[in-house]
């Protein structure tokens, strides 16, 4: 009998721990397939975000001085970016306009447009503001100096230059529309201190003009990511409030791309606090869906932006090469991505 019992045991044992094996195969296979088929796209070969050229990019901006609308050095400013545009072959169009500031000023502004393969029917759509803010507002000393903006400003310029230049010069060029848009008049808004009453508190006078006219009536973009103070050392960038809701996928696109490029340290995978920015008006009456890739700090009340925001020491040695590779490398990666994984 006891005999008898163990066989029995022993085969039900058996038949209990094949069952098992199989049911831990079929799981194994269809955890398998799941994982391919979630598993990411390989990463294309794309061309190489050179730095130390971006860098210089920036450099020559905060050259010419504050980039004050109105001023002879904004004036020169904006026919070098045109003519650098030009220089690589983009085609440009100059669409000059009228502000009024929030203050009553009237600014002779112009927003910049450059475009890489213009015939190409599927588009994406890169900027940032190219003018510098008027006074130091949040600087403890000198209020009314004009901000020289290496960072606020000069530094998404930079980016973008050296993405036109590279876009240029490689034999192999993404087989996608790229259109680089520099907005003017971003930067001359209220301080928080006076109730303007206005859209933007006064901010966004470029986009928000070209999200209402803009240079071909019928253009569109399959999306848009703005670049803004994207060049100091151990820059964080927490995934924009707005963006994530008006853009969430090209939100984790861009960061993911970041993750395995191995710069998730600067694109950090939270959401942070929503930015009044160019993207909003793009995003509201141009009806292209972009995001911001903005330098901020999480969860830091007194200091929401970069330690030398609006202030007189927004000056080259607080830009990092590195910061700016982190960002433009990222967005060259989309960029080939993009013309390789989605139909034209």
């Amino acid at each position: 009998m006891s005999f008898l019992f163990n066989k029995f045991i022993n085969n039900k044992l058996a038949i209990l721990f094949a069952i098992i094996i199989g049911i831990y195969g079929c799981k194994s296979n269809t955890s398998s397939e799941q994982t391919a088929e979630q598993a990411p796209p390989a990463l294309v070969k794309s061309a190489d975000f050179n730095a130390d050229s971006a860098y210089q990019f920036v450099q020559k901006q905060v050259d010419f001085g504050p980039r004050v609308p109105n001023t002879a050095q904004h004036r020169a400013c904006g026919d070098y970016l045109v003519a650098t545009l030009k220089k690589y072959g983009w085609q440009v169009v100059e669409q000059p306009f009228t502000a009024t500031t929030y203050d009553g000023t009237k600014l002779n502004a112009r927003n910049i447009i450059g475009s890489f393969n213009p015939q190409a029917s599927k588009r994406i759509l890169l900027t940032s503001h190219w003018d510098s803010r008027p006074f130091s507002d949040q600087d403890s000393l000198v209020k009314n100096k004009p901000v020289l903006a290496a960072n606020d400003g000069a530094s998404g310029v930079g980016v973008l230059l050296e993405i036109a230049r590279v876009l240029s010069k490689e034999a192999t060029k993404p087989d996608i529309g790229v259109d680089i848009i520099f907005f003017d008049a971003e930067d001359w808004g209220s301080s928080g201190s006076e109730d303007t009453g206005l859209e933007y508190s006064g901010f966004c006078l470029g986009s928000k003009h070209w999200a209402a006219n803009k240079h071909n009536p019928n253009y569109t973009a399959y999306f848009g990511v703005l670049l803004d103070m994207v060049g100091a050392k151990d820059a964080t960038f927490f995934k924009e409030g707005y963006s994530v809701q008006l853009a969430n996928d090209t939100v984790r696109q861009v960061w993911a791309t970041a993750s395995r490029l191995g710069y998730s340290n600067y694109f950090i995978d939270e959401t942070g606090g929503a930015i009044t920015d160019d993207h909003v008006p793009v995003n509201k009456v141009a009806r292209i869906p972009m995001i911001d890739i903005i330098h901020t700090h999480q969860n830091n009340m007194s200091k929401t932006f970069f330690d030398q925001w609006h202030t007189a020491h927004d000056t080259m040695e607080h830009i990092d090469p590195k910061t700016l590779k982190a960002v433009g490398q990222t967005l060259v990666q989309v960029l080939y991505q993009e013309a390789k994984d989605q139909p034209l």
